[in-house]
């Protein structure tokens, strides 16, 4: 048997009006998937999990539904539907701008989506995270160069510093409007940087 949550009930009860049948509609092809689905409200939406794992989502906005699957970008059935997702480049599939059942996925595909990310879940699959993003490392400008030369702590300490925090340094500097301005933050930054002070120091948590 199903298993419902009345959380969810209340969820498509306060959706707007045209929300409500796409909601029921793939409330009821999830669940003919398999009577280890359950569903719960996660992040604010339906969610449907099968045996813990995640499978897939569908919200309700003020003008049209979203529908996300947990692996969409490797359930075959749901490709034809993906090509115009935004999220095309990573695992998770999403459907936007729904407004109908109409907009849903055919139901066969439908229930062939959820059955096969229950494969998917069944085989240990799970998503993968996007490798972290490197900070792009800014050139340090010879005038700054020059200045750390002259004061071997400072230089010591820039260079064993986050690329964060140098990142800071150095915009803060080259952002300077005239030489003057930018020569007293110089002055200023080679100070803080010999005592380890990053250049936000001042409104940093004590």
């Amino acid at each position: 048997m199903p298993t419902f949550d009345p959380k969810v009930d209340v969820y498509i009860a306060k959706a707007a009006d045209f929300a409500k049948p796409v909601l029921e509609h793939f409330r009821t092809i999830v669940h003919k998937a398999s009577p280890d689905i359950t569903e719960s409200i996660k992040w604010g939406v339906p969610s449907f999990d099968y045996k813990g794992k995640m499978l897939c989502s569908l919200a309700a906005f003020k003008q049209h539904c979203a529908l996300g699957f947990w692996l969409g970008a490797q359930i075959k059935s749901l490709q034809p539907y993906l090509a115009e997702a935004e999220d095309r480049a990573s695992e998770f599939g999403r459907i936007a701008n729904i407004k109908s059942v109409k907009d849903l996925p055919k139901n066969m595909d439908l229930l062939a989506a959820v059955k096969e990310a229950i494969a998917l879940a069944d085989a240990g699959v799970t998503l993968k995270r996007a490798p972290a993003k490197k900070t792009t490392e800014l050139p340090v400008p010879e005038s700054l160069s020059k200045a750390l030369a002259k004061n071997k702590a400072a230089k010591a300490v820039f260079e064993k510093f986050a690329p964060s925090h140098r990142k800071e340094y150095i915009q803060w500097i080259t952002e300077a409007k005239t030489d003057a301005t930018r020569d007293k933050r110089i002055a200023s930054a080679i100070e803080w940087i010999a005592e380890g002070k990053g250049r936000n120091w001042k409104y940093e948590r004590k």
